[in-house]
């Protein structure tokens, strides 16, 4: 069932609507059962009836794309080649904003093939679930506070693992070069001669605002979005009101997203007031965004941080502003929650029928026990 959007400050619950991870098998493709002589006539008809404007079998149009992209790359003398060499050693891999069923099928077979895997907060279960039972398993994630390791040493435990021959997955939510530190990563060890190859990610904005059936741009709201973060560096001791141009994030015409914004989001939300941007701007604030705890909370911009602290909403919450948000619209929760579930307890299904651990995490262990006995992690 869909609904109208809720009055300003309402809090619903909206869970993504998705299906069994089970459903995806990259060996054997699912096959429907033979239809009736009569019903391949019809079938048969209608399959001319779609050649005949256009349509084409998976085969035919992935050789026919094969074939435009030739022809492309002749016409540029070769300049559309894509990348060659050796695999690299490290992948930083985004696994997107939290629905198991949005990641990528090249993340997925990363995930099962590693023999190291750091992860962060925001990994979801299900997502790990996905994780090759060899691959030895370790938590780096932050959060406002409270950091189990500092990034510095990430650094250091990434360029060591990778220069004992393993293959080092480093799972972040999201895309892991949208707020995700994968560039300072990427830096350190390319610094250092280790290859590294990143694996993008469906980002918060972009998942999060397709499960709310909100488009980010749209030719009558807004003809741009444009991403910021709400969460200053630690060094960062100026004010939220020094911190941007505000004369360009209160641009009406645009679709702004505030990543890690909820301790800012009072002051963040009086910069673009007082910059000018209308107090009734559509806003939206969503909790754990595509996953099974999903809230949402909907209220104009003058209201939002009230709205938000009604809720008692907590990290991690993104926020998107805009004329887009006026096209919310909720789906059945309970609906949309049975289907979340379904899709979560399908996913570890999935992942349990996967082999028992193998020599290789032992030996992934006990390399890691091996770095911080000798003093060089911590």
């Amino acid at each position: 069932a869909i609904s109208s959007v809720a009055s300003p400050g309402t809090t619903y619950t909206h869970m993504p609507l998705s299906l069994s991870l089970a459903t995806l098998s990259l060996a054997f493709p699912l096959r429907a059962p033979p239809l009736p002589p009569r019903a391949r006539v019809v079938a048969s008809a209608a399959s001319d009836d779609l050649s005949a404007l256009g349509f084409r079998s998976a085969a035919e149009a992935a050789a026919e794309q094969r074939l435009r992209r030739s022809r492309a790359e002749e016409a540029a003398g070769g300049a559309c080649a894509g990348p060659s060499g050796p695999a690299s050693s490290v992948y930083l891999v985004g696994v997107g904003p939290g629905d198991v069923e949005l990641l990528t099928v090249k993340a997925l077979r990363l995930m099962r093939d590693a023999d190291l895997v750091l992860y962060d907060r925001l990994i979801s279960p299900e997502v790990l679930s996905m994780v090759g039972p060899q691959a030895a398993m370790l938590y780096v994630g932050k959060e406002a506070g409270l950091h189990t390791r500092p990034q510095e040493e990430i650094h250091r435990l990434l360029h060591l693992y990778a220069h004992a021959g393993k293959s080092v997955v480093r799972l972040k939510g999201g895309d892991p070069t949208v707020f995700g530190r994968g560039g300072e990563e990427l830096e350190y060890l390319e610094a250092r001669g280790v290859p590294v190859q990143i694996v993008p990610g469906i980002t918060a904005a972009s998942g999060i605002a397709a499960a709310l059936r909100v488009p980010l741009t749209h030719r009558d709201y807004a003809d741009s979005v444009r991403f910021v973060t709400g969460h200053a560096r630690s060094e960062n001791s100026a004010p939220v009101a020094e911190r941007y141009r505000w004369e360009v994030l209160s641009d009406p015409s645009q679709t702004l997203v505030v990543y890690m914004g909820l301790s800012t989001l009072p002051q963040f939300a009086d910069g673009l007031l007082q910059a000018g941007l209308d107090a009734s701007t559509p806003a939206v604030a969503v909790q754990d965004g595509t996953t099974a705890t999903q809230r949402v909370v909907a209220a104009p911009l003058g209201g939002l941080a009230t709205a938000v602290e009604e809720a008692s909403l907590a990290s991690p919450t993104l926020v998107i502003i805009g004329r887009v948000v006026s096209l919310l619209r909720e789906a059945s929760a309970g609906e949309l929650a049975a289907a979340a579930a379904a899709a979560a307890s399908a996913a570890v299904s999935e992942a349990d029928t996967l082999p028992e651990p193998t020599a290789a995490a032992e030996e992934a262990r006990a390399l890691l026990d091996s770095l911080k006995a000798g003093g060089r992690l911590r």
